[in-house]
């Protein structure tokens, strides 16, 4: 089987000003799921999907192939990851290679490593789900959440008002880090399960980075990680 590793990078980020390339204690962020990629030696390919030439650059001197950039159509506001990952399929298609596995990563997410992404691609191969994904759990019940009606607290669940937190079900979101495909399902080559295969993590591996605030704290917890590895 043939694998592909797409690390999808937009230029002009509003929030946080060239986060994509921004450093992240002490390389660019995207570094970290670029030499992910490349360690976990599972993929023939690990490319940069991005508008910005000088993302291209920096994705390159980590050893990242950047063979085209995204095209007016997909470097948009509106353009979603399905978009971007169908056009550099297409692409590939064009230069003569297919692939079998594909894994889009994240370039904001410095908690990927390389055995995770090995044993994830290891572990959809196996199964018989259409795709993998990386999954938290929420550190407080949601069953419990109150909602504010007419200046009054209110439970969003009142059923679960009264029951004690270890006897819910765990509810799962998504980490925001990649996601592992087969390539035919996605494509709509070929008919899914409809299976999703749930990848558990940790919750001190995993941090949403949206803010400044959320960067200085994971940066914090990427400290932590690296100290307890």
């Amino acid at each position: 089987m043939k694998n592909i590793a797409i690390i999808t990078a937009r230029g002009g980020s509003k929030r946080i000003p060239k986060k994509n390339i921004k450093e992240f204690c002490g390389k660019p962020i995207i570094a970290y799921s670029i030499e992910a990629a490349i360690n976990s030696g599972v993929y023939d390919e690990v490319m940069v999907s991005t508008d910005s030439e000088e993302i291209a650059k920096i994705a390159k001197k980590y050893g990242a192939k950047v063979p085209f950039l995204r095209s007016e159509a997909t470097s948009n506001d509106f353009a979603t990851t399905r978009d971007v990952l169908i056009e550099v399929v297409d692409e590939y298609k064009k230069l003569g290679k297919s692939f079998d596995i594909m894994t889009c990563i994240y370039p904001t997410a410095p908690f990927v490593t390389a055995e995770k992404l090995k044993n994830a691609v290891e572990n959809l191969v196996k199964s018989d789900a259409d795709w993998l994904m990386p999954v938290v759990a929420y550190s407080f019940p949601p069953q419990r959440a109150v909602v504010i009606r007419n200046g009054s607290l209110e439970y969003q669940y009142p059923e679960f008002k009264n029951t004690r937190s270890q006897d819910l079900e765990p509810i799962y979101h998504d980490c925001g880090q990649f996601y592992v495909y087969r390539l035919d399902v996605f494509t709509g080559e070929k008919e899914g399960t409809g299976k999703i295969l749930p990848l558990d993590m940790p919750e001190e591996e995993t941090q949403d980075i949206d803010n400044m605030s959320d960067w200085a704290i994971a940066e914090i917890k990427y400290q932590k990680f690296i100290e307890n590895k």
